[in-house]
C-alpha cells in the first residue's frame, strides 16, 4: 500500500524552487567568473592603469575590492533586517541585481588609462554582487527542508561554477579569436565581454523573480515602518547573536577562513601575473576551476549529507592549506594548473556547507538579517585579505611572500570551527 503521508518538513523540496533558486548563482556567477576573477585584473593592470608599476597597480586592485568589501559591512545586517520586516527579500535582491547588471554593462564604455572610472564602476557593481547574495543566501530556508539544505547550497554552486564557465568560456574566445565574432582586437573583445555578462545575469535571473517564494513575514511593516522595525530587529538580533553562541563561534570561524577563499578568488590571476606568468594561461586554469568546480560542488553536498557540513568544511580547509604552502613555491604555469584544479575541487565545496551549516543553526524567520551577519563578516574579512597580500607586496617587492599570510586564516579558523557544536546550535535556534 502506498503511503499518502507527507514527507516531514525537514525533508521538504519542491524542485521547481530549488531549480529556479539555483539558477540565480547560474546568473551572477558571470560576474564572478569573468570580471573579479578573469578579465577585469587583467584589463586593469594591462590597460586602465598600463603605465603604473606592477605592484602600484596589485595595491589598487586590492584597495578596490576592500572599498566595495567594507560598504557591505556597514550595510549588510541593516538591509537584511528590512527586508526581513518588510517581506521584500526579492525585492532587494532585484534592486541590488540591477545596479550590479548596469555597472557591468558601463565597463565597456571605460577608455583605455581610465582607471579611476573603471574602478569606480567595478566598485558599484561589486557592491550589487555583494549585496544581492544577502537576500539571495536568505531565500534559500524557504526553498529546502533542514535535510536537504547541504545538496540545494551545493546545487547552487555547481549551477555557478557550469553557469559562469560556459560565459567564460565563450568570452575566452571573444579575445583569443576576435575576428570570428566581428571584434577589432583582444581588447575590444573584453569590453565586449563585461556587456555580455550583464545580458547574462539579467536574463537568468528571471527563475528565481518568477518561482521562489517570497518567504513570509511576521508582522509584516512597508516604508519608513519597515526601516524603523528594521533598526529595531538589528539590536535585537546583536543580542540574539550574543545569547546563540554557536551562531557566534561559527561567525567567527568563517570570518576567518572565508577571507582567505575570497582572496585567493579575488587575487589569483593577479599573483600569477606579478609571477610572470602568461595572461593567456592564467585564463585557462580559470576555466580549468571552473568546470572542476561543476561535479565538485554536488559532491561536497552529498558529503555534507552524510558525513556533515562540518567534516566537509575540514577537508576543504586542509586542502587550502597546502595550495597556500605550494602557491609560494610555483615556479611554472603548470603548477598553476594543478592549483587551479585543485580549488575547483574545494571551493565550491568550502562556500556551500558553510552556508548550509549556517542555515541550521539561525531562526528561519530572521533568515534575512542573519545572513546580513554571514555576509558581513564574510565581506570584513576581505577587506583586510586583499589589502595585506597589496601592501607585502608592495613593501617587500616580493609577492610571493603574500601569499603565505593566508595560512593563518585558513589555521585559525579550522582551529574555531572545531569547537561549533551544530547540535547545540540548532537546539538553541529552536530548529531542532
Amino acid at each position: 500500500m502506498v503511503s499518502t503521508q507527507s514527507p516531514p518538513e525537514s525533508e521538504r523540496l519542491n524542485r521547481r524552487q530549488a531549480v529556479s533558486w539555483a539558477f540565480y548563482d547560474w546568473a551572477n556567477s558571470a560576474f564572478a567568473t569573468t570580471v573579479i576573477a578573469g578579465f577585469f585584473p587583467i584589463f586593469f593592470k594591462q590597460y586602465w592603469s598600463a603605465e603604473a608599476p606592477v605592484t602600484e597597480s596589485t595595491f589598487w586592485l586590492g584597495a578596490a575590492n576592500s572599498l566595495a568589501s567594507l560598504l557591505i559591512v556597514l550595510l549588510a545586517p541593516l538591509l537584511g533586517a528590512i527586508a526581513d520586516r518588510g517581506g521584500a527579500r526579492k525585492k532587494f535582491l532585484l534592486a541590488f541585481a540591477a545596479l550590479g547588471i548596469v555597472m557591468t554593462a558601463a565597463l565597456y564604455g571605460v577608455g583605455r588609462g581610465e582607471w579611476g572610472w573603471a574602478v569606480t564602476c567595478y566598485v558599484l557593481a561589486l557592491i550589487g554582487f555583494s549585496a544581492g547574495n544577502i537576500f539571495y543566501d536568505a531565500l534559500l530556508v524557504g526553498v529546502a527542508g533542514e535535510h536537504k539544505l547541504d545538496i540545494v547550497s551545493a546545487l547552487g554552486y555547481s549551477f555557478g561554477y557550469l553557469g559562469g564557465g560556459l560565459l567564460f568560456a565563450l568570452n575566452v574566445l571573444m579575445t583569443l579569436y576576435p575576428g570570428w565574432f566581428g571584434l577589432a582586437d583582444a581588447a575590444e573583445g573584453v569590453r565586449v565581454s563585461f556587456v555580455t555578462v550583464a545580458l547574462w545575469w539579467a536574463l537568468f535571473s528571471v527563475p528565481l523573480l518568477l518561482f521562489v517564494p517570497e518567504p513570509p513575514a511576521p508582522g509584516r511593516v512597508s516604508g519608513l515602518a519597515a526601516i524603523q522595525a528594521g533598526l529595531a530587529q538589528l539590536r535585537s538580533t546583536f543580542r540574539e547573536v550574543r545569547r546563540l553562541r554557536v551562531v557566534g563561534a561559527f561567525l567567527l570561524a568563517y570570518w576567518l577562513y572565508i577571507d582567505g577563499v575570497d582572496t585567493v578568488i579575488h587575487m589569483a590571476v593577479d599573483y600569477g601575473l606579478a609571477l610572470g606568468f602568461p595572461s593567456d594561461s592564467l585564463i585557462v586554469a580559470l576555466l580549468l576551476t571552473q568546470f572542476v568546480g561543476f561535479p565538485a560542488a554536488i559532491a561536497f553536498g552529498r558529503l555534507g549529507e552524510r558525513w556533515g557540513p562540518r567534516a566537509g568544511i575540514f577537508l576543504a580547509l586542509g586542502v587550502y592549506i597546502l595550495i597556500t604552502v605550494w602557491g609560494y613555491f610555483i615556479r611554472h604555469p603548470w603548477e598553476f594548473y594543478v592549483l587551479a584544479a585543485a580549488i575547483g575541487l574545494v571551493q565550491g565545496g568550502v562556500q556551500s556547507l558553510s552556508r548550509s551549516l549556517y542555515a541550521r543553526l539561525i531562526p528561519a524567520e530572521k533568515a534575512g538579517e542573519f545572513f546580513g551577519f554571514f555576509n558581513m563578516l564574510g565581506k570584513f574579512a576581505a577587506v583586510l585579505g586583499p589589502v595585506l597580500m597589496g601592501a607585502v607586496s608592495l613593501l617587500t617587492g616580493d609577492p610571493r611572500l603574500s601569499i603565505l599570510s593566508l595560512l593563518v586564516l585558513f589555521i585559525g579558523g579550522a582551529l574555531l570551527l572545531a569547537r561549533v557544536d551544530e547540535a547545540e546550535g540548532k537546539r538553541m535556534a529552536g530548529t531542532l
